[in-house]
């Protein structure tokens, strides 16, 4: 830290991301990437929008919104693309969050919460889970405070129903509830459409997941028009030209190859099951993830042995070191024969 780092952020802890090692090459399994490239359509556009780099991109992002908002069903107005989901979600914390104005959210979720809201200098409360680290709605009911829920949620991969979420919407309408669904291609049900019913909720997804784009950066949020237009106050008050015109138009691609995506993620489900059964076998213990990741432990071995016992085998997966899921490890589910060579080498480890 320089001399000359403001005080009010000395205090500050930064999200830590999941390793990108180079020392040799390594079955990735520790950042919840598709195992799969985006489509030809997304890679042929943005290949055509790089000769025009030397313009900047439409601010507006229009053709990528309005093709958005077609795909989801909303108006132009009811969307907002950023540079990933990590952009939108720190734009609610500044738009809608401040001293007087704190937050809520899990105890074991995402993250970047609890940074963006330290960044903010934003007050906030953590809720625990329960015990088998389902996210009780009850604790959520009539609280009058800002929400911003992962779900499903991370890294334990489970999820709400929409009943669930719109009841929390329902009984907070004086309050702005966030849903995050990064991972919400995996088997869940989006609560887009409760956005036209509750002028308070924002809900927030992106392209790193399903649809092939981690290394574009491209998230969005869809919310009523009048949410919207305070998320672009703060957009063009701090980065207005925040989608290059590669990830613009290789988003537009994604959009127009549905099909390809929705078989991506048919067949990540696909392997995800087969490779619950076969860690079941093994002894492990998982929750019941509906995402493109699965939550796992064993009980004769600690999680951070297998971490870095699979570590050394070339395997990558996500260790966390907080106590209460300290003995599990997250793992991205890959292409089938990554994960069989997963369930190889976890099993002679925990033998």
């Amino acid at each position: 830290m320089s001399r000359f780092f403001s005080s009010k952020h000395k205090n500050l802890i930064p999200y830590t991301p999941g390793e990108q090692p180079k020392d040799m090459q390594y079955i990735k399994l520790n950042t919840n990437e598709s195992p799969y490239p985006p489509s030809i359509k997304a890679q042929r556009y943005s290949s055509e929008a790089a000769q025009l780099l030397h313009l900047y991109p439409d601010p507006q992002c229009r053709a990528l919104t309005e093709k958005l908002a077609q795909n989801l069903g909303v108006e132009y107005e009811n969307v907002l693309v950023t540079n990933g989901s990590d952009e939108i979600l720190n734009f609610a914390f500044m738009a809608f969050c401040d001293g007087e104005h704190g937050c809520v959210f899990p105890d074991i979720t995402y993250g970047f919460y609890s940074v963006f809201a330290d960044v903010n200098s934003v007050p906030y409360e953590q809720i625990p889970l329960n015990e088998d680290f389902t996210i009780n709605a009850r604790d959520y009911i009539g609280i009058n405070k800002n929400i911003f829920i992962a779900n499903p949620n991370a890294p334990t991969g489970i999820a709400l129903s929409t009943a669930e979420i719109e009841r929390i919407v329902k009984s907070n309408s004086d309050n702005i509830v966030v849903i995050d669904e990064a991972y919400v291609d995996f088997g869940n049900e989006s609560c887009v459409p409760l956005t036209k019913k509750y002028d308070n909720l924002l809900v927030t997804q992106t392209f790193s997941k399903s649809r092939s784009m981690a290394g574009a950066r491209l998230g969005f949020g869809v919310g009523c028009k009048e949410l919207i237009a305070d998320l672009n106050t703060i957009k063009y008050s701090t980065n207005p030209y925040n989608i290059n015109k590669m990830t613009m138009a290789a988003g537009i691609g994604v959009l127009e190859d549905e099909e390809y995506t929705r078989a991506n993620c048919k067949e990540i489900i696909k392997t995800r099951e087969y490779t619950v059964r076969e860690l079941e076998k093994l002894g492990f213990i998982l929750t019941d993830s509906t995402t493109n990741f699965i939550f796992a432990k064993h009980p004769k071995v600690s999680g951070s042995e297998i971490y870095q016992k699979l570590r050394e085998n070339g395997i990558l997966v996500r260790h966390f070191d907080k106590k209460e899921i300290c003995d599990y490890n997250r793992i991205t589910i890959g292409t089938y024969e990554q994960m069989k060579t997963l369930v190889d080498t976890i099993g002679g480890i925990v033998k």
